[in-house]
């Protein structure tokens, strides 16, 4: 799921992760997401909350991060609760056990979407 030619970054994975547990979510219904991933929960946090000047001109993973925003304007909007609660990632913590464990269900599923593997033909200058 990475493009390095995008300027995608390791969090792409746990990005499209969140971004499909909003989706399979109903938006009217309370969300808890655990996360082992505090760069992932940084990245989304930027976007929670009034003012300050967050932009996405800079971001990696755009397609991705933009997806997640509009999933969370929806529930929003809404007026449903998502909590997004960093779990320790050690072996053994039993949050992080039950995250690994979903994610590995996921990444077997025939039902993924690929729509984050193809490249998104941004402009990046080094």
């Amino acid at each position: 799921m990475g493009r390095k030619e995008d300027e995608s970054s390791s969090n792409r994975p746990e990005l499209a992760a969140f971004v499909l547990a909003l989706r399979g979510t109903p938006v009217t219904k309370p969300m808890l997401y655990l996360c082992d991933n505090q760069a992932m929960l940084k990245a989304v946090k930027r976007w929670v909350g009034e003012g300050g000047n967050a932009t996405l001109v800079e971001a990696s993973d755009v397609d991705i991060l933009l997806e997640a925003i509009k999933e969370l304007r929806k529930r929003t909007t809404a007026e449903a609760a998502t909590l997004l609660v960093k779990v320790k990632a050690h072996r053994g913590e039993p949050t992080n056990e039950e995250a690994d464990i979903q994610a590995d269900k996921a990444i077997s599923s025939k039902e993924i979407p690929t729509e984050w593997h193809n490249r998104i033909n941004r402009a990046v200058f080094t």
